[in-house]
């Protein structure tokens, strides 16, 4: 069912106001291919760089992104992506991102000939960026639209000129002014709301809208899997390797998606409304960015041991830090959101989280069917280990049963 207006009177700009139980539209899911095919691009920069540098420059680029496409996702909240203005801005922040896209290759190094990769990368981010902002502040409820205001200027203006003053600057200065920038945005914007009670009109679409952002984040990381084993020609190695990646695919979907996306959801929607937002905030625009990032670092790991599963050598370094350092930033990511939304630790997903990480050289010293087939006994043990302890103590599992939801 459609909403209202924003506030009184007749709606701004044709747009249509959120209401508890709305979904996701379509026009949300097609504004997030712009982003599937950003991700496959940081993680082809990432792979193609093949060292510490490339995977900074990327996650950098990816917490910009990151930054952009959960803006959006407060913006569709609040009024309905499909109707007046807020279509407008959507498929302008679309089409912007997907430039910004195109262009991540060039975005740090400018090839010879043409525009100026960095520039062109900085102004479609900004034009997503400024777009979002304007309809943002203008559809925002009157009593904190000020408020609004003032958080969006005070968080976007300095992160904007940064990253402009970069972009001219080149290297070594743009990667320092570009980190800068992705710190103050965040840190600025979460000072500048607190005490704001800024309104999240459907719990279910909020949740719902991140939970796609985690799914096309996986389907890209199955890309990665099919790019690495079109490589070479197929044999029963590629056949296991290809079975044991998507094992690790399916599980990180499950972690989220079976065992803890249905308790946050029911979580969020019993908070009262002075206090969802903050949590939404704390929960979902900022922890899920771990998850993302995850994800995207996973996806590089599972790319590099296909491509070299007929390798007698051992998968190294990077493909063993990309992929266990991946899979444990998205776990210890579930874990922080577990805790800020159903208020319990899950300490079995922060100790596989640290054993990956302190495993990474190991990991990195077997072939990469067996660096693959490690990563699978750990997520094994890992629900395992959840089951047992949610048998004992009652807590967890794979009920959609909240503890807060209870009190």
């Amino acid at each position: 069912m459609r909403g209202g207006s924003i506030g009184s009177g007749r709606p701004p700009g044709g747009a249509v106001s959120s209401r508890e139980g709305d979904r996701v539209t379509t026009l949300e899911l097609f504004f997030d291919l712009a982003y599937v095919f950003a991700f496959t691009q940081l993680s082809r920069l990432m792979a193609q760089q093949h060292d510490a540098l490339g995977i900074v420059q990327a996650l950098v680029i990816l917490a910009l992104l990151w930054w952009a496409w959960t803006s959006y996702g407060w913006l569709t909240n609040l009024a309905h992506a499909d109707q007046g203005v807020v279509r407008v801005a959507m498929i302008v922040g679309m089409t912007a991102v997907f430039i910004a896209g195109v262009v991540v290759y060039e975005a740090y190094d400018d090839l010879a000939g043409g525009l100026s990769g960095p520039l062109v990368f900085v102004g479609a981010y900004l034009l997503a960026r400024v777009t979002h902002a304007i309809v943002f502040v203008w559809l925002a409820e009157p009593g904190i639209r000020r408020r609004t205001l003032l958080t969006v200027a005070l968080s976007a203006v300095p992160s904007a000129a940064l990253l402009l003053a970069g972009a001219l600057l080149g290297a070594p200065w743009q990667l320092w002014f570009t980190i800068t920038a992705v710190v103050i945005e965040p840190f600025v914007s979460y000072r500048t709301s607190a005490g704001v009670a800024w309104p999240v009109r459907s719990a279910a679409h909020f949740t719902e809208r991140h939970g796609l952002i985690v799914i096309l984040a996986l389907g890209e990381s199955i890309l990665g899997i099919g790019t690495g084993a079109a490589t070479e020609p197929i044999s029963m190695g590629i056949l296991l390797g290809v079975l044991l990646s998507m094992l690790i695919c399916i599980a990180l979907w499950w972690a989220y998606f079976t065992r803890l996306a249905g308790d946050a959801e029911h979580a969020l929607t019993s908070l009262p409304a002075h206090d969802r937002g903050r949590a939404a905030t704390d929960a979902y625009t900022y922890l899920h960015l771990s998850l993302v990032g995850g994800i995207v670092l996973a996806a590089v790991g599972l790319e590099v041991a296909m491509a070299h599963l007929e390798s007698a050598d051992g998968l190294g370094l990077f493909g063993a830090a990309t992929l266990g350092g991946g899979v444990a930033c998205y776990l210890a990511g579930t874990a922080c959101f577990e805790r800020r939304l159903l208020g319990r630790w899950n300490v079995v997903r922060l100790v596989t989280a640290a054993l990956l990480l302190l495993l990474t050289p190991v990991i990195g010293m077997l072939w990469p069917l067996l660096s693959l087939a490690a990563v699978v006994a750990a997520l094994v043990g890992l629900f395992v280990a959840e089951r047992t302890f949610a048998s004992v103590t009652g807590v967890g599992g794979d009920a959609h049963v909240s503890p807060m939801s209870e009190l």
